[in-house]
């Protein structure tokens, strides 16, 4: 345990009065423990060993920065209403942000699909379509927090803020103000057309893992879904077409996008039944979440000091170009975006 480095001492003291008492009800080892993964946050995850040869997760939440009641409920919902392979949950501390969880094992999307040829990424992509399908049919949007305007908006001024200010040091003129206030109303706008379901909100490859059924099968364990909102039909299919950390080409966007439409339907999903209109609302979807990525790396680069991350903005510059120039409405943040990051429409983006 001595390779765990603790924010305090007293966060130490209390992950091991807590675990203490675990160790005879688990079988624990607790010389086993070791990190297992960490995210953008201030929360970690890892690894325990048990007796028996198997293995836990811990989920290492300091309360002062987060609230793991919404995980707790949300996986009940997924794994009970929804039929979902989300973590079992064998212990939890509210108070102190502490929960030992079903261990997945390492084999994530984003590592199978990164490895992967174009017929085994093709199985794994159509696998965790069913997966999202299951969710936005089985879930209750009800018990959710609403995507409404003001979360929209606030995500939108994450890009201001930490990506236009901060990282580029720019300060916009009123006409440049007025761009992107137009902007911000045409996502808005498209968000709230769209009919309301379960959403994910951070629905990517990283946040699935590749496990095995009873029979051997594809199994989908699905991760980090604390955040699930009542949101957009097309959030969450977008969030897994245009990930932050693997890109495909649009032909093959389309082709899993089609996949899922057609499903959507005969499901009674509420899809636009007109295929162009839905792509048109996902791409929109997606420019507002490839938006606040753009903000929240920056910010992990200057608050955080996280500068890996920022590694990335590239990526998602051409996310976000690639949708501003095809949609005549979203000319004027094309105008913006092109002033961050100078010739970069002229010259074009791979995204491989």
């Amino acid at each position: 345990m001595n390779s765990i480095i603790w924010p305090s001492k007293i966060r130490e003291q209390h992950f091991q009065g807590w675990l203490q008492k675990l160790v005879p009800l688990h079988e624990l080892r607790p010389e086993s423990l070791q990190l297992a993964s960490a995210d953008a946050s201030t929360r970690r995850y890892l690894r325990i060993g048990g007796k028996a040869g198997n293995s836990f997760i811990v989920m290492d939440a300091p309360p002062e920065s987060n609230d793991v009641r919404p995980f707790i409920g949300i996986a009940r919902h997924m794994s009970t209403d929804c039929g979902l392979h989300v973590p079992e949950i064998f212990a939890a501390d509210e108070t102190l942000g502490f929960l030992l969880l079903s261990d997945f094992g390492d084999l994530s999307y984003l590592k199978a699909l990164q490895a992967a040829e174009p017929a085994e990424a093709d199985r794994l992509m159509r696998a965790a379509t069913q997966t999202l399908l299951q969710w936005q049919l089985k879930g209750d949007p009800a018990r959710l927090p609403a995507f409404d305007e003001s979360f929209v908006r606030r995500e939108l001024q994450i890009f201001v803020d930490w990506c236009v200010e901060r990282e580029y040091g720019r300060q916009w003129s009123e006409t440049q103000l007025k761009w992107w206030e137009h902007s911000c109303k045409v996502l808005v706008n498209n968000i709230a057309e769209q009919a309301q379901v379960p959403m994910h909100r951070d629905f990517m490859p990283r946040n699935l893992m590749v496990c095995k059924a009873g029979d051997d099968s594809l199994r989908v364990g699905v991760l980090d879904f604390q955040d699930a909102v009542r949101g957009p039909i097309g959030y969450d299919l977008i969030s897994l077409l245009r990930d932050t950390f693997i890109s495909w080409d649009e032909e093959q966007e389309l082709d899993w996008a089609v996949r899922y439409w057609e499903q959507a339907r005969r499901a009674g999903l509420p899809v636009d039944p007109d295929f162009g209109e839905f792509w048109r609302q996902v791409e929109l979807t997606g420019l507002q979440r490839h938006l606040k990525i753009l903000g929240l790396f920056c910010r992990l680069k200057h608050r955080d000091g996280k500068p890996s991350y920022a590694e990335d903005l590239p990526r998602f510059f051409a996310y976000a170009i690639k949708v501003s120039t095809r949609y005549v409405q979203l000319s004027p943040l094309t105008h913006l975006l092109q002033d961050l990051q100078g010739t970069m429409v002229e010259t074009g983006f791979t995204l491989r």
